[in-house]
């Protein structure tokens, strides 16, 4: 069975809820801590043994290319300068046997969309989808946790999270059977459903891996909420030629598409950093929070 080496980013959205931070920036290249959010996504699926990196990517993300390319310039004044570390820093980003490739979405046609521009490079293997806005922290980081589940299913993976019921209506909502603890059967998928008709509270969370009988389900799928072409309503006609897996991942998600979820990020990252940890500690201490 092939092995997952690819892995999608949909990184077109334009960021609206950061402006006007991301007017001229990708929401995907604001920091936590000392990091872009979409270095985050990419360092988690390097630890899930991809080694292409496909950037499905819209108008004002050229940041992110430059972000991921080599910067000659930079390098050698680091390398004047003495400054080894950092030099290694950079080298270190990305593997010399990893590739990136950029694929332009020239409509915001949605997640399911974004991911049927992908489809030509992705070609006829099992691959991944990572949505960066969703920064999760865990020791193994979930993709590799997914593709160690992929490894022994051969079934498309959806990452599920329990979410309060008035949450709902962000999301696509999932109905399962429980397989194994954590390990559900998904029968049906709804995006975005009003609380009081969602099939449950498990949400589908940005991380998944598909097979590519998905293109032909995201070619068929009519326009669907907002507009757009819905990735849950491709996996939802999908479940009649295949068994799609729900996964309870272990870990926590910060949701940094919304401005809380940025913060709550990067407060207790700089509290995991291992230069910073302490003092920033000492001074959250010593913080007067105004009124």
């Amino acid at each position: 069975m092939t092995a997952i080496t690819k892995a999608v980013f949909p990184v077109a959205g334009l960021g609206t809820r950061f402006l006007p931070a991301t007017k001229a920036s990708p929401k995907e290249m604001l920091p936590i801590v000392d990091k872009p959010i979409i270095q985050y996504a990419v360092e988690e699926a390097l630890a899930a043994g991809i080694t292409e990196l496909i950037f499905v990517t819209g108008r004002s993300k050229r940041a992110i290319e430059d972000h991921f390319d080599k910067a000659y310039e930079l390098e050698t004044e680091l390398k004047a300068r003495g400054k080894d570390q950092l030099l290694e820093l950079l080298h270190s980003m990305l593997p010399s046997n990893v590739t990136c490739v950029y694929i332009r979405q020239s409509e915001a046609l949605g997640l399911g969309h974004a991911v049927l521009c992908a489809q030509q490079v992705v070609g006829n293997e099992p691959f991944a989808v990572l949505l960066a806005d969703d920064l999760i922290h865990a020791n193994p980081p979930v993709l590799e946790q997914m593709a160690d589940l992929y490894s022994h299913h051969h079934n498309s993976i959806i990452a599920v999270q329990q979410v309060s019921r008035e949450e709902t209506r962000f999301y696509g909502v999932v109905k399962t059977r429980q397989l194994d603890p954590g390990l559900h059967k998904l029968e049906a998928i709804v995006e975005k459903p009003e609380p009081d008709k969602a099939p449950s509270t498990l949400a589908a969370i940005g991380r998944y891996i598909l097979t590519p009988r998905i293109f032909k389900h995201l070619e068929s799928v009519q326009v669907g909420s907002g507009g757009e072409i819905q990735l849950t309503d491709g996996i939802a006609s999908l479940l009649a030629r295949e068994q799609v897996l729900a996964y309870e991942f272990k870990g926590k998600r910060y949701d940094c598409g919304s401005k809380l979820g940025y913060l709550q990020a990067t407060v207790e990252f700089a509290l995991q950093h291992p230069d910073l940890k302490d003092s920033f500690r000492e001074y959250l201490g010593k913080l007067k929070i105004p009124d």
